[in-house]
């Protein structure tokens, strides 16, 4: 074999370099991320728009995108232009120090979201998604005085010890314990597979109904009905669930949710670090549902997942500086320059686009893609979507029965990188997320084309009929 892309190498030097790289990883990686979820982790080399490139130059059409935080491509020229330029002038400070680019994507950031809410708030940036709630935490004792808050079930925000604390899954807190309080977990609206067994067309927003139930008395554990005080601080939610497999709801439930929240004067907390910056079609997903919220945890797409940047917005009564003063949090790194600069350059384009647009267009095209392929296919149980954040949700036969095993079979084939759809080999990178693990949760670019979107389909059906064929 010649030359090639392979590191330059010829192929004999290429597979023992290969080699050799698989093998410290396997002595010298913590397994403790999410790496070793598949049994054959991928080596990348690098990325382009909506694709990712391994150490063999094969092609990998990528929609999850980071977990929602390319949404613009790899290497996209404009946002990498500005780190470029960013590093070349000040590419590091102390965060106790101002500059340019903090100040004024705060101000994008703050005064985008007070128009849409019409309420003033400031912006507190930190690092990662689960860093900036943990923040948003501290604001909420900080008003109310009280620990506990509500959460979903399915709901994820992260998995610092707090953050842990109030996502749903017992397995991220098996092997540590509690370091704080837990939430108490709501059922979320998953009207596919509802945990109280009703239908929606009937339901008349039966879910809604048992979370006000808990204010009747004080014997349900949660309020003072002679002072009307609520034991609870806030309300966490996802308005579409990541990890829990792209759960929409109904989109009256938040606002009847809101209205109970209001009564008891509990504050409810908008996670939108995956489906902010126009994932669903709006700039915060919330708005799809005619809600206001008091505070809003944002990250990932920010920067486009060049440098982490997280933050959040709350209302001035909640982080002015009478209330939240100098050193209430603080992180070394929270708005280092390389992130407000490509954040900077981010909202930019945002403002200078039309997402608004353009990403339910393509949302609805692929959604009309997969539907179609499910009319072919039993085991597509559910599809759904909201702008480019779309669901697959995987079945037995019965087209409801979780199938677990099908997804992380579809899943393996794509990243094996042995597709043959358009006359050469590629691959197909796919996340699984859903209370059961059987749910492919889709963000794609929002640049994604029509044609890249067919390409996907393609792909995604050969690897299901691949799959198939072992069952």
């Amino acid at each position: 074999m010649s030359l090639t892309e392979k590191n330059e190498l010829p192929v004999t030097e290429y597979q023992a370099d290969l080699a050799q790289l698989n093998s410290l990883e396997s002595q010298y990686c913590s397994w403790g991320d999410t790496v070793h979820y598949v049994k054959k982790p991928n080596i990348f080399k690098r990325g382009q728009g909506s694709y990712l490139y391994d150490t063999d130059g094969v092609e990998f059409l990528d929609l999850q995108m980071l977990y929602s935080a390319v949404n613009f491509g790899y290497r996209n020229e404009r946002l990498n232009n500005a780190v470029h330029r960013q590093l070349d002038t000040l590419p590091q400070l102390a965060c106790q120090y101002l500059h340019r680019e903090k100040i004024e994507l705060a101000a994008r950031l703050a005064r985008r979201t007070e128009k849409t809410y019409k309420q003033k708030g400031r912006i507190h940036f930190n690092v990662g998604g689960a860093q900036a709630l943990e923040d948003s935490l501290k604001l909420v004792r900080n008003h109310s005085g009280r620990n506990l808050v509500f959460a979903f079930m399915g709901g994820y925000h992260g998995r610092t010890l707090a953050a842990t604390a109030i996502t749903s899954s017992f397995r991220y807190r098996e092997h540590y314990g509690h370091f704080g309080d837990r939430a108490l977990f709501i059922p979320f609206p998953y009207c596919f597979r509802c945990f109280y067994g009703q239908k929606r067309d009937t339901c008349n927003m039966y879910c809604l109904k048992q979370f006000e139930k808990l204010f009747e008395t004080e014997y349900y554990g949660v309020v003072n009905k002679k002072t009307s005080t609520c034991e609870f601080s806030a309300f966490y939610v996802e308005a579409l669930q990541g990890t829990g497999g792209y759960q929409i709801p109904p989109v009256e439930y938040f606002k009847g949710l809101k209205e109970i929240l209001d009564r008891y004067h509990i504050l409810l907390v908008d996670d939108e670090i995956q489906m902010g910056f126009f994932r669903t079609g709006k700039f915060w997903a919330l708005e799809h549902f005619d809600v206001r919220p008091d505070i809003v945890v944002f990250g990932k797409a920010l920067t486009n997942g060049l440098n982490p940047i997280s933050g959040i917005w709350a209302k001035e009564d909640l982080i002015s500086p009478s209330v939240f003063p100098p050193g209430s949090t603080h992180s070394t790194f929270s708005s280092n320059p390389l992130g407000t600069a490509a954040g900077l350059e981010t909202m930019k384009m945002i403002e200078e686009s039309d997402f608004s647009v353009e990403v339910p267009q393509k949302g609805a095209y692929f959604a009309e893609r997969l539907t179609s392929l499910q009319k072919k296919y039993p085991e597509i149980g559910h599809v759904d979507h909201l702008g480019l954040a779309l669901r697959i949700e995987m079945c037995q036969k019965d087209g409801y029965t979780p199938n677990k095993e099908l997804t992380d079979a579809v899943q393996e084939i794509g990243l094996s990188g042995s597709l043959t759809t358009g006359g050469k080999m590629r691959g197909l990178v796919l996340d699984i997320g859903g209370y059961y693990k059987n749910v492919f949760t889709l963000a794609p670019s929002l640049l994604i084309t029509n044609g890249e979107i067919d390409l996907g389909i393609d792909l995604f059906e050969e690897a299901l009929r691949k799959a198939l064929k072992r069952f």
